[in-house]
């Protein structure tokens, strides 16, 4: 397979891709760097924001959410980057010395977020977790915030079935991916396992294709995984890099894989890079956030 990586820029912790379709742009973060990116064609735009960002969503309204840990901000995206001029959405997750780690829209474009206790200092380093303190939050378009899960260790992968009645989503403390059926009052029933611990690392981001199988980021796992619909693996896809962390569908024809991810100690030469590679398969398209 051949990797390329998209722009020279190097994450601590590249996170969050989202493709967005209309614009043909790739948006992601660093966390642990405060880096909300886009890029378009060949051209990379940087905001530097003053707080650890987990997520960079383009908005209908024409601007995009980032999401800290004092709350989920509008972005407007004409600011300079190193002075963006942001606006407060919600606070989603008031718990003292908790922050966002995944987020993703729903088919209906209402943001879907997970937070856990901060394990990042104000340098970057790592800080260990000592406590489940998380939760799974649903932000709607008026900015009303619904509670779903609580008590998470660290929230990654947030996906849902064609008919928007399962929910995907991983617990990475737990190296476990779970399913969730969706009531009809939008409450989630209690987790299934649908995809437990494996030895090439545990799981983080992904991004599902239109055959309905999930892509699976293995953080120090070097690869990802095509998990089938049944919960079996199909592919193992070897990366380059130590830490791959999350992924999306792009292109024009959504056929070209975008792979974010950190440094490690390893230091392996595309750490941190954003990688691309072109698939047989295509993926669905991500969607913007309603407001």
């Amino acid at each position: 397979m051949t990797w390329t990586a998209v722009t020279e820029h190097r994450a601590q912790l590249g996170e969050g891709p989202f493709w967005d379709a209309p614009t043909q742009a790739l948006y992601w973060v660093d966390i642990a760097g405060k880096q909300a990116l886009r890029l378009i064609g060949s051209n990379v735009q940087i905001w530097q924001m003053p707080e650890h960002v987990s997520a960079f969503i383009p908005c209908e309204s024409g601007d995009a959410l980032v999401a800290m840990s004092s709350g989920v901000y509008r972005l407007d995206l004409d600011s300079p980057g190193l002075e963006p001029r942001l606006t407060l959405l919600c606070v989603a997750d008031p718990q003292p010395g908790n922050r966002p780690n995944e987020a993703r829209c729903d088919a209906q474009g209402r943001l879907w977020l997970g937070t856990m206790q901060n394990n990042i200092g104000e340098n970057g380093e790592d800080l260990p977790i000592v406590r489940r303190s998380g939760g799974l939050f649903r932000i709607d378009r008026d900015a009303r915030v619904t509670p779903l899960l609580r008590g998470l260790g660290i929230p990654n992968t947030l996906l849902w079935s064609d008919d928007s009645t399962r929910l995907y989503f991983a617990d990475s403390l737990d190296r476990t991916l779970y399913q969730h059926f969706i009531r009809t009052d939008g409450s989630l029933d209690p987790a299934q396992v649908w995809f437990g611990p494996h030895e090439r690392g545990g799981p983080d981001g992904s991004a599902m294709d239109a055959q309905g199988y999930l892509w699976n980021a293995r953080w120090d796992g070097s690869c990802l995984l095509r998990i089938s619909p049944e919960g079996q693996v199909d592919r193992v896809i070897e990366l380059p890099v130590s830490r791959p962390t999350s992924c999306v569908f792009g292109g024009e024809d959504l056929q070209t894989l975008y792979i974010t991810s950190a440094a490690s100690p390893l230091n392996h030469p595309l750490d941190g890079a954003v990688l691309s590679i072109r698939f047989d398969v295509p993926g669905k398209t991500c969607t913007r956030f309603a407001g």
